[in-house]
């Protein structure tokens, strides 16, 4: 139930049109343009895709669209705005969650959001902050976008086994029916939802920092003197979470299988993994700089995901200008092919090695150069969110729009 007078909400409450000049920098209805608010659970402090999607459209915004009011609604440890245009509402740590929080009020969410009055709401998940924005939708009469970021009936049968699969496809399917219009990153998650029955579908896919992510960062001999790696070492990387679905494990048994020179340095991912003398683990970077310095000074980029959405960090390899090995399978198999990179025939230990060694017998500078413009030609965040804006102005245009007056008889 909506309920805009507990304490919680004081501060949000405070900051309605007319009440106070700060709401030009938290929301309400924009005059011109349009007040967008992003909501999804899937924001920490060690978060991967999907945070630095919201952060460079909030970039992208504030230079190119600044008649865009865009805030931020992310899960935190108080219900509090906490910045300009950012609020985080109230929600309990995961425990082994790396950071993340699990909201579990949907009232105090809508609550929220409503409190902001947007023209229109993004929701990255379909979980208490994707139904909060559906309820709020409804209430204010604005239009809500689904952007899919995650695969649940997948995840769901994987870490909790197949039993699990069909009730939370019925739910993950049944959730994005309901939203005005859904945004997928790849073909392949396009697929799953028209399946699915959802009708109103757009394929936009994300982009890359070209300039943060560049081959001009690269100092491999650094690197290497600090991994204490002889100059020979054939480095392949990989940055993400140490989440199961990551397939961590087929990637060190790859590079187990092929021995002699071929080492896997893994980025935040390696917390959790079992050692191996040809694996090296290092702590999630939370300075992108310093990031965009690893992945470069690496030879090649590894991924193992066959059901991974979209692969933001196979964009950013692309832009470092590293050749890729991954998955036929999935979103990664749409933006890797054997012009930047090898793709492997399964995403099991064999087909991987097979796929690594592949890769090493061709003419690897070539290959960068090849990931490099591939990032530069197809993958610019401009791409991205001129066309996410193309949805947004019409949707509100089209809510905005007086409904026809009815004839009486």
């Amino acid at each position: 139930m909506f309920d805009a007078t507990a304490p919680e909400f004081e501060n949000l409450i405070r900051l309605q049109p007319g009440d106070a000049p700060e709401i030009a920098e938290i929301g309400g209805r924009a005059a011109a343009g349009f007040s967008l608010v992003d909501t999804t659970m899937m924001y920490a402090p060690r978060s991967g895709g999907v945070k630095r999607y919201l952060s460079a459209k909030r970039a992208w915004l504030d230079q190119h669209r600044p008649d865009v009011r865009h805030t931020l609604v992310v899960p935190g440890a108080q219900t509090r705005i906490d910045g300009p245009g950012m609020v985080t509402v109230a929600a309990a740590r995961l425990p082994f969650g790396d950071g993340y929080r699990m909201p579990a009020s949907l009232t105090k969410w809508e609550t929220v959001l409503r409190c902001l009055e947007p023209d229109i709401i993004e929701a990255g998940d379909v979980f208490v902050p994707g139904h909060a924005a559906l309820e709020a939708g409804e209430a204010l009469g604005v239009p809500v976008v689904g952007f899919c970021h995650t695969d649940a009936a997948a995840l769901a049968a994987l870490h909790l086994g197949d039993w699990a699969e069909a009730p939370a496809y019925n739910f993950w399917a049944a959730a994005y029916q309901r939203f005005d219009h859904v945004v997928a990153p790849s073909r392949h998650t396009a697929g799953k939802l028209i399946e699915a029955g959802v009708k109103r579908v757009s394929v936009q896919a994300l982009g890359v920092d070209t300039d943060l992510f560049h081959p001009a960062r690269a100092d491999r001999a650094r690197l290497l003197r600090r991994l204490g790696l002889a100059a020979d070492t054939r480095l392949l990387v990989f940055a993400g979470r140490p989440a199961r679905e990551k397939n961590v494990e087929a990637m060190i048994d790859a590079v187990e299988l092929l021995g002699g020179s071929y080492r896997l340095l893994l980025v935040g991912a390696g917390r959790d993994a079992r050692y191996s003398p040809q694996v090296i683990g290092l702590d999630f970077e939370r300075d992108p700089q310093k990031l965009a310095t690893l992945i470069a000074s690496c030879d090649a980029f590894l991924h193992a995901n066959e059901q991974e959405i979209f692969g933001l960090v196979v964009l950013e390899a692309l832009a470092a200008g590293l050749p890729v090995v991954g998955p036929r399978k999935g979103g990664v198999g749409e933006l890797i092919d054997e012009t930047v990179g090898q793709r492997a025939d399964t995403a099991d230990a064999s087909g991987l090695a097979a796929a690594i060694e592949a890769l090493f017998a061709r003419d690897l500078p070539a290959l960068a150069q090849a990931a490099r413009r591939r990032a530069e030609s197809r993958h610019s965040w401009n791409f991205t969110f001129e066309g996410l804006m193309r949805i947004y102005s019409r949707l509100v245009a089209d809510s905005r729009r007086p409904a026809p007056l009815a004839l009486s008889a």
